[in-house]
């Protein structure tokens, strides 16, 4: 049997690399770690886990064929616990950077039930940003 206990990393093809960089670390505060030009692979750290983006157009990027798009998506979203979760400095934030969000909805997560509020990245991706179980 495996057992999870927690998410490593994300990784999520791109074809804007620097816009990319900024969103996750800009908005969502995530830092750059470590990066490989070489392969297109830039890696930004989110919490205890790992959000990868790789250029489209480098060694790794080619592997997975055609660059997102409206015929070509590469996730439906991906869901980042936020701490603390407080909606009014998350909009102010949001808002800070030309983002925006709609209202916040209790989603079922990792944790249980929580509030959560869906946003997307300069490519079109849907990242959620989701608070405590029992809000």
């Amino acid at each position: 049997m495996i057992k999870i206990s927690n998410i490593d990393h994300v990784v999520i093809r791109a074809k804007d690399i620097p816009k990319m960089i900024a969103f996750y670390r800009d908005v969502l505060g995530c830092p750059e770690e470590r990066r490989n030009e070489d392969m297109g692979l830039y890696q930004m750290r989110a919490g205890s886990a790992l959000i990868d983006l790789v250029d489209v157009n480098g060694k790794l990027g080619k592997m997975g064929g055609a660059a997102p798009g409206d015929d070509a998506c590469n996730m439906d979203h991906f869901c980042v616990r936020v701490e603390p979760f407080d909606e009014d400095v998350i909009r102010a934030h949001l808002a800070k950077h030309q983002i925006d969000a709609p209202e916040k909805v209790m989603r079922y997560g990792a944790e249980g039930t929580g509030p959560s509020i869906y946003i997307q990245d300069p490519e079109g991706n849907t990242v959620e940003l989701k608070g405590p179980a029992g809000e």
